[in-house]
C-alpha cells in the first residue's frame, strides 16, 4: 500500500509541475453526482440525481457560451451509473485543469439546516465532515469488482479517509480558492453560504488537479427545496458556479 501511495504521489506532483507551467484554463470536467440506479439524497418526488445532472448541464452550457477555448467534459450527461473511480479516470484522461462535482445535501434530523458548501479534499476537521463523506464513498459498494478498483480502502476506517487527504494536498491552495469564490457568488442566489470545507471524498482522491464538491443545498429545508426543485432555481445556482469559475479564471490567467 505505500508503494502505490509513493508512486500515485509522484504521479500527481509531476502533473501539479505540469499545470503550473501552463496557467491556463483549458479543460474543465463537471461531474453530476449519482445517477442511474444511485438515486442520491432523495426528499418527496425529488431526487439529488436529477438535481445534479440539471445544474451540471446548465453549468456545461454556460461555460460554452461563455468561455471560449475552454474544453467541458460531463462524466455523465444522461441517468446512468458511473463509478466513482471512473468519474475521475474521465478528468485525469482528458488532463482537466479543474474538476468541478455537483451534489445536493440533506439532513434528517433537521430541516434547519439550509445553504451551500462546498468542500475541498483534505483533512476532516469535524465529525459531520467525516460521515458526509464516508455516506457518500458508500457509492462504491454498488459497484462492481469495488474491492479490485479500490484496493485497501476501508470505508469503516477514519484514518483510511485521512489518509486519501494526503493525495490532494498538491492541490489545496487552488482548490480552496476556487470554492471560496463559488460559495461567495451561491450565497447571492438566496442561499445561506455554510462556508468552504474539507473531506475525503473518493471522487476527489483520485483526481490530479484542483477539484471541488458542491454542496448546492439541502432537500431537508423548505427554503432550499423551492430553489434546487425550480428549473429557475437551477438555473440560477449555474450561473453562481459559472461566475466563480470565470473569476477564477481570469484571475489565474493575468
Amino acid at each position: 500500500m505505500l508503494k502505490i501511495l509513493k508512486v500515485l504521489l509522484i504521479i500527481i506532483f509531476s502533473l501539479e509541475i505540469a499545470h503550473a507551467q501552463s496557467g491556463k484554463i483549458r479543460t474543465i470536467v463537471i461531474d453530476a453526482g449519482h445517477g442511474g440506479k444511485d438515486p442520491g439524497t432523495q426528499h418527496s418526488k425529488l431526487r439529488e440525481k436529477d438535481i445534479a445532472l440539471s445544474v451540471t448541464l446548465k453549468l456545461g452550457k454556460k461555460l460554452q457560451e461563455n468561455l471560449p477555448g475552454v474544453k467541458v467534459v460531463y462524466t455523465r450527461k444522461t441517468d446512468v451509473f458511473i463509478p466513482l473511480h471512473e468519474r475521475a479516470a474521465i478528468a485525469n484522461k482528458n488532463k482537466a485543469d479543474l474538476f468541478i462535482c455537483i451534489h445536493v445535501n440533506a439532513n434528517p434530523y433537521s430541516s434547519k439546516l439550509s445553504g451551500s458548501e462546498t468542500y475541498v479534499m483534505g483533512l476532516h476537521k469535524t465529525e459531520e465532515n467525516l460521515e458526509l463523506a464516508m455516506r457518500e464513498n458508500e457509492v462504491i459498494l454498488m459497484e462492481d469488482n469495488y474491492k479490485k478498483n479500490y484496493k485497501g480502502y476501508d470505508l469503516s476506517s477514519p484514518m483510511a479517509n485521512i489518509m486519501l487527504a494526503n493525495y490532494q494536498n498538491a492541490f489545496m491552495k487552488e482548490s480552496v480558492k476556487l470554492a471560496s469564490m463559488v460559495e461567495k457568488q451561491i450565497s447571492k442566489v438566496g442561499h445561506r453560504s455554510r462556508g468552504v470545507k474539507q473531506a475525503g471524498f473518493q471522487v476527489l482522491w483520485q483526481t490530479a488537479m484542483p477539484g471541488i464538491y458542491v454542496e448546492t443545498g439541502y432537500l431537508t429545508n423548505s427554503t432550499d427545496k423551492k430553489i434546487l426543485g425550480s428549473s429557475d432555481g437551477q438555473d440560477k445556482l449555474a450561473d453562481a458556479i459559472f461566475k466563480a469559475v470565470k473569476a477564477y479564471k481570469e484571475e489565474k490567467e493575468k
